[in-house]
């Protein structure tokens, strides 16, 4: 497993991360997959307080046990859950982050995260105040980085550019290119781009014509396009997963390429996936039959 630095200052991550969302929500097989990746050399471990309103950041933290010290542990904050309501609310204020990093740390059984990510971001945000927060909390030893987790273009640029930030996580893939017009900007501001949803939900795997058959499209994709297509990525060399994850990689922007498993099944296929993946000339192959598209929205 190769790895790659994040942003200027970061530290060096593993080109394939585990994102965290997907463990079992049983600590005995989420312990298994977790030690089959950090055997396979994975060392960035995604996860938020969000997911299962903080179980997930639970099982992490038991599921790693005595190997805290082997991994760069990646979670986020800016939702808040309320009693009572259903679903979540928006809050980046410096108090719900600060209160947020402890319920974390508690959590997840550490003393310490390694990098700490805005969950969101809307253009009426105070980013001063969030990365007056975040300075402080590295000053404190709470957290060693941070960075933001958002497509929005007016909201992660201004947030890179007038901050320490190593790391901007957003959705990037061979059905998803939208990313690639701002990833000049992103390094320019000393940042690096760990992609999400690499893998389109499953779409650009083996199983990617059942799961097509089961979802009704795809961002611009309608579910009749996406099966033509995935039929034409059947007739190039290699198989749809490597050259997803070769997509992602071939950009220098991106320092790892997150992916799910629910099972070590899953983990093991990606894991072949990048051991196999095609070479240049295979991807751009792969990446003409597909749409560059651009984003619509939050731009200015």
């Amino acid at each position: 497993m190769k790895t790659r630095k994040l942003g200027k200052t970061g530290p060096h991550i593993s080109e394939i991360g585990l994102g965290c969302m997907s463990l079992p929500d049983d600590v005995r097989q989420a312990e298994r997959i977790v030690a089959a990746a950090l055997d396979a050399g994975i060392n960035y471990f995604d996860t938020a307080d969000l997911y299962g309103k903080g179980r997930n950041e639970e099982l992490l933290g038991q599921a790693l046990g005595n190997r805290r010290q082997d991994i760069i542990l990646a979670t986020k904050a800016g939702n808040r859950w309320t009693d009572g309501r259903d679903g979540w609310e928006w809050d980046p204020s410096p108090e719900h982050i600060r209160k947020s990093v402890h319920d974390s740390l508690k959590r997840l059984g550490t003393d310490y995260i390694d990098v700490y990510q805005l969950h969101g971001g809307t253009a009426d945000d105070d980013l001063g105040a969030v990365i007056g927060v975040f300075e402080d909390l590295k000053r404190e030893g709470l957290i060693r980085h941070y960075g933001i987790s958002s497509i929005r273009p007016n909201v992660f640029l201004p947030f890179l550019k007038n901050s320490e930030a190593v790391s901007n996580m957003m959705q990037f893939s061979l059905l998803d290119r939208r990313p690639e017009e701002w990833l000049g900007g992103i390094s320019e501001a000393g940042a690096s781009v760990v992609a999400r949803g690499t893998l389109a939900k499953g779409l650009l795997t083996a199983e990617g014509e059942k799961r097509t058959e089961a979802m009704n499209g795809y961002l611009s994709y309608s579910s009749g396009k996406l099966l033509e297509l995935i039929r034409e990525f059947g007739r190039l060399p290699g198989t749809l997963h490597s050259a997803a994850l070769a997509f992602i990689l071939e950009n220098s922007t991106v320092a790892s390429a997150i992916t799910g498993a629910s099972s070590e099944e899953q983990l093991n296929e990606t894991l072949s996936a990048y051991d196999s993946m095609p070479d240049s000339e295979t991807v751009r192959a792969y990446a003409a039959l597909t749409a560059k598209e651009q984003y619509e929205k939050h731009r200015d």
